[in-house]
């Protein structure tokens, strides 16, 4: 990515980002920020953000999906300042917010027995592989293009590839050991064969199959039944476990997550700040047979981290999950609303003759700019990504942010509402008319 050119822009948020750049590299805390106006958010409030200079943004990034009831739920920070001037980080034992999160995601999560907390979906990951590899004793892990999973290097390949280096050897960065790189096989999303494939290549060495129950770091690839129900027979036949991560659908499809829908059980499910509607907290669950392989219950694998369950980030998370289930409509409005979002913007490209196809599940929506149907990562080969930045882009420029990046997805909130939807709908119909009419469409 390319820091913007700021010359000659006298904005507050374009000043902001010159200083910030003096002490931060690049001027933003992860790469993915870097992608131009607004440059500096300062507030944020139900379903929308302010920038700098006092623009107000109907939000549908909702940092990566992360707020679910909305920014600064009211339930969620009357949790947190509760919370703040008890118990605050003390380092031994534990604490009784630290287990009435861990009841609560045991009593939603079907596959989930025991929880460990984390601080993000990364450590989390983590956690889920470092454990397979020491229950299989084996060396590999399955992974699927265009499936993110974080940033740490045992996954850190093969996300939004280029088309000359999907499939092949694609790390997300230097610095990633060779071996760390070569320990981790890539396969196609909704494709058994290929997966299939990859245990005949290496027979007795794949600890464990990863995915993302809908891969929503490339939009949303719908999984198909037989697939994930083909994976469970697979790993279990092979001695491998299976792990959803469920980061993002985790929390916003469902209260137990998307496994709750597809009715498959993985051995090992993560989840991230979604369930703090955006505090910063995550966690690993299973059976117990697996979980108590962890150092804490006298096991092998090393459980660490100071922050692992803090007072704070527990009550975020107890706030959020209590809300949903308390509130099943919840999933009903955000489903209807992602619904009428994608069925406009299906009708909107068809009566202006653009080729491209909404997808999305629950309150999740993209818009590809390319034929269907679309079954797998080799299927969004084909998409126009100029076309996807664009609309993205021009979006945010007309006050919906939009996150302006090739097969990034938009999130709805219980913030949002009817009107939100209907005058998003009216904007893409010009962006997409414009589009249209500046040949970007080849």
């Amino acid at each position: 990515m390319t820091p913007a050119d700021l010359t000659g822009d006298t904005s507050t948020g374009a000043k902001l980002l010159t200083a910030a750049r003096d002490v931060i590299p690049g001027g933003v805390n992860s790469a993915t920020r870097l992608v131009g106006a607004p440059y500096v958010l300062t507030d944020a409030a139900g379903a929308y953000v302010t920038d700098a200079d006092g623009r107000r943004y109907l939000d549908y990034h909702a940092a990566f999906g992360a707020i679910l009831l909305g920014h600064n739920a009211p339930e969620v920070n009357d949790a947190v300042r509760r919370a703040v001037g008890g118990i605050d980080l003390v380092g031994w034992g534990v604490t009784e917010p630290e287990i009435e999160l861990a009841r609560l995601v045991v009593e939603t999560i079907p596959s989930a027995e025991q929880m460990i907390s984390a601080m993000s979906g990364s450590e989390a990951v983590a956690q889920a592989v470092r454990l397979a590899r020491a229950v299989t004793d084996r060396p590999l892990i399955l992974k699927f293009q265009g499936g993110f999973h974080g940033w740490q290097d045992a996954v850190a390949r093969n996300v939004i590839s280029a088309p000359g280096r999907a499939y092949g050897r694609d790390p997300l960065s230097r610095g990633i050991l060779e071996d760390a790189i070569d320990a981790t096989v890539i396969a196609e999303f909704n494709d058994l064969d290929s997966v299939r494939e990859l245990y005949e290549r290496y027979p007795e060495r794949i600890a464990a199959v990863i995915l993302e129950p809908i891969p929503h770091n490339v939009g949303a690839l719908m999984p198909e039944t037989a697939f994930l129900q083909g994976l469970r027979t697979i790993t279990a036949e092979q001695g491998s476990l299976l792990i959803f991560d469920e980061v993002i659908t985790g929390f916003r499809h469902a209260l137990g997550g998307y496994q709750q829908i597809c009715g498959v059980r993985p051995d090992l499910t993560t989840f991230g700040k979604a369930m703090g509607n955006g505090y910063p907290i995550a966690g690993l669950a299973g059976p117990r047979t697996l979980m108590e392989r962890f150092s804490s219950a006298g096991g092998d694998v090393l459980l660490a981290g100071t922050f692992n369950g803090n007072a704070v980030s527990s009550a975020a998370g107890i706030a959020t999950i209590t809300y949903l289930r308390d509130h099943p409509d919840f999933y009903e409005r955000t489903h209807a609303l992602g619904d009428r979002m994608r069925t406009g913007l299906g009708a909107i490209a068809s009566e202006l003759g653009v080729p491209a196809v909404p997808a999305g599940f629950g309150g999740v929506f993209a818009l590809y700019f390319t034929e269907g149907p679309i079954r797998g990562y080799r299927d969004l080969l084909r998409d126009n990504d100029e076309a996807y930045v664009a609309f993205h882009r021009r979006m945010t420029d007309r006050g919906f942010l939009m996150l302006p990046l090739a097969l990034k997805r938009n999130h709805i909130s219980a913030a949002h509402t009817e009107e939100d939807v209907d005058r998003t709908l009216e904007a893409a119909r010009e962006v997409l008319r414009g589009i249209r009419d500046d040949g970007l469409l080849g």
